[in-house]
């Protein structure tokens, strides 16, 4: 009986070190022909007190860019109800266009960016059902405006959108699959990208409800409860797990936020020492999460941090970071 009972040890020891073995051969398999991308915001690059138009041109043209995401912001557009002005977006569109990148527009109440969901101030009296209706009216008129620039190769309805993070007054399943049919109605032409946390979430709702599927990826993190974690200690096969339980395909989804900026506990990183940064992201950080989003594999990965690194370059004369990400593939 005892020999019995050691072989049958054994016999686990070895299938579970022989299935250690396999994880780490497979999770240091790199994607190699990854491309990058990056998000970019007018307003949080103005906050940083910089020239957002100069940033932009710099993101495109000088660190050369192609696949760029950005955001319908409907505080902006609709300042004063059921008037659009688009004109802000309509530059970045056509700097974009001019200079030959792709671009991923988000559309919906929230979008990237804290405070996430960007209603204007008139919104916040409307009843639940009005409020849906002027989503729906906003949604209509920004993809009646982009739908056949030359700029636009994706939609993104909402921005990680079931997730409960960020200042949002609702959200739920059927909004969103109502969201997406409305779009696809309104331009068939162009996919739709929906997106997710990374680390926070399933998926179960969000990795086939369009065309393709968004995952943020997020390294170092601060968390009010625990300060910062780190996410080292998991697996890049999570992402490729989670990706195979929900029946997507891997060519179908991209990494839409790879962490390349400081994670802080106020928001108001300008005032934050660069000591305290550098905790959640220095520059051995950034390039450690582009190995990691490698070895993930995921055909595409959009930075979260281009104005970040502007301003680094620009108020704190350190340069690290953009020379490695004008290093990254683009194309």
């Amino acid at each position: 009986m005892k020999i019995k009972k050691i072989i049958m040890w054994l016999v686990i020891i070895a299938v579970l070190t022989v299935g250690i073995i396999v994880l780490e051969f497979f999770s240091r398999q790199r994607n190699a022909n990854q491309i990058y991308g990056v998000s970019f915001n007018s307003e949080y690059a103005a906050y940083l007190g910089l020239d957002s138009n100069k940033v932009f041109d710099t993101i495109l043209n000088k660190w050369n860019f192609k696949y760029i995401r950005l955001s319908a912001q409907w505080d902006e557009i609709e300042k004063t109800r059921g008037i659009y002005d688009f004109s802000s977006l309509n530059k970045l569109m056509d700097a974009a266009a001019a200079s030959g990148a792709r671009v991923t527009l988000a559309v919906g109440q929230k979008i990237p960016r804290w405070p996430e969901c960007h209603a204007p101030a008139w919104a916040n009296d409307l009843s639940d059902n009005e409020y849906k209706a002027a989503i729906k009216r906003f949604i209509k008129a920004t993809v009646d405006q982009y739908k056949d620039h030359p700029a636009l190769e994706i939609w993104q309805v909402e921005n990680e959108p079931l997730l409960k993070f960020g200042e949002c007054r609702f959200f739920n399943t059927a909004m969103l699959s109502s969201e997406i049919v409305s779009v696809k109605s309104l331009d068939a032409n162009h996919k739709i990208i929906i997106t997710d946390s990374g680390e926070l979430s399933s998926w179960r709702h969000t990795a086939k409800a369009a065309d393709l599927f968004g995952t943020t990826m997020y390294r170092t993190v601060w968390n009010e409860y625990l300060g910062y974690v780190s996410y080292d200690w998991l697996s890049p096969l999570f992402y490729r797990a989670k990706l195979l339980f929900t029946g997507q395909k891997t060519e179908n989804a991209f990494i839409s936020e790879l962490q390349a900026e400081p994670w802080v506990d106020n928001q108001d990183v300008k005032n934050m020492d660069l000591a305290d940064q550098y905790k959640s992201m220095s520059l051995e950080r950034f390039q450690k999460n582009v190995d990691y989003a490698q070895r993930v594999g995921f055909p595409r990965a959009y930075l979260w941090g281009a104005e970040w690194w502007y301003w680094m370059a620009e108020k704190k004369d350190v340069d690290g970071f953009v020379d490695f990400a004008k290093g990254l593939k683009k194309e």
